[in-house]
């Protein structure tokens, strides 16, 4: 895969490291709900489609992205820095 920084250009996936699901809601920290917390941490969906996920650019500008790729091709459709996105991609 070639993911396109808004730094660095366009850099194979090898420079990049996953940082996991950027549309995952987290509980409220001060929150004792257990079935919440263990949903939080263990529940995963595997959606097809288009998809939005963190990636760190590990070997090159070390910026957090927020990467929308299609789950099924694995085709990237946008890439921008986590910072720019309001919400840091959560809906």
């Amino acid at each position: 895969m070639i993911i396109k920084c808004p730094y660095c250009g366009p850099r194979d996936v090898i420079e990049f490291t996953y940082q996991g699901d950027a549309t995952r809601k987290r509980p409220d920290p001060a929150s004792i709900d257990q079935n919440a917390w263990n949903s939080y941490v263990f529940d995963r969906t595997n959606p097809s489609g288009p998809h939005r996920e963190f990636w760190l650019h590990t070997g090159g500008c070390r910026q957090h992205l927020l990467v929308t790729r299609d789950m099924a091709t694995h085709t990237i459709s946008s890439a921008v820095f986590a910072r720019d996105t309001a919400s840091g991609g959560r809906p």
